[in-house]
C-alpha cells in the first residue's frame, strides 16, 4: 500500500493538482450535464449532453495533471475575476461566532457586540444614538 502511495506522490510531483475553485466549478458543470443527460432519456439530446459532460471532465483532468502550474493558476484567477459579482451575492457569513455586527439606524456605523447577552442597549460610538437589539 505504501509503495502505491509513493508512486502516486512521485507521479503528481510538479503537477498542478487542481483543487481550486475553477476545477470545482468544472466538476459541478460536469454533474449538471450528466444528470441532465440521464433525465432526458435515450435521445440525440442525451448523447450530446453526455459528450459535453465527458469533454468537461477531460478538461478538468487535463488541468489536474498539467505541469504548467502558472497557466492553471492564471486560469483560476481569471475565473475568480469573472465570477466575483455572482460570488459576492452569496458572500461568506461571519467567521466570528462570539460577536454580532449591528449597524446604527441613524448613521449606519457598524459595531461589534458580544453574542448571547440577551436584549441590550447599544450606543453608537459615532453619533451617540442608543438603540435596543437582541444579541
Amino acid at each position: 500500500m505504501a509503495n502505491w502511495r509513493e508512486r502516486l506522490t512521485q507521479f503528481m510531483q510538479g503537477r498542478y493538482g487542481g483543487n481550486d475553485t475553477f476545477n470545482k466549478a468544472l466538476f459541478g458543470v460536469f454533474l449538471f450535464f450528466l444528470l441532465l443527460a440521464i433525465f432526458t432519456g435515450r435521445t440525440a439530446v442525451s448523447t450530446t449532453l453526455n459528450l459535453i459532460a465527458i469533454a468537461v471532465l477531460i478538461y478538468s483532468y487535463f488541468r489536474i495533471f498539467s505541469r504548467n502550474i502558472a497557466r492553471r493558476q492564471a486560469e483560476n484567477q481569471k475565473f475568480l475575476e469573472i465570477t466575483a459579482p455572482v460570488r459576492s451575492l452569496f458572500g461568506k457569513k461571519s467567521a466570528d461566532k462570539t460577536h454580532r455586527i449591528f449597524s446604527c439606524p441613524k448613521c449606519g456605523q457598524k459595531m461589534r457586540v458580544p453574542m448571547g447577552k440577551g436584549k441590550i442597549e447599544i450606543t453608537c460610538p459615532n453619533c451617540r444614538n442608543k438603540f435596543i437589539k437582541r444579541s
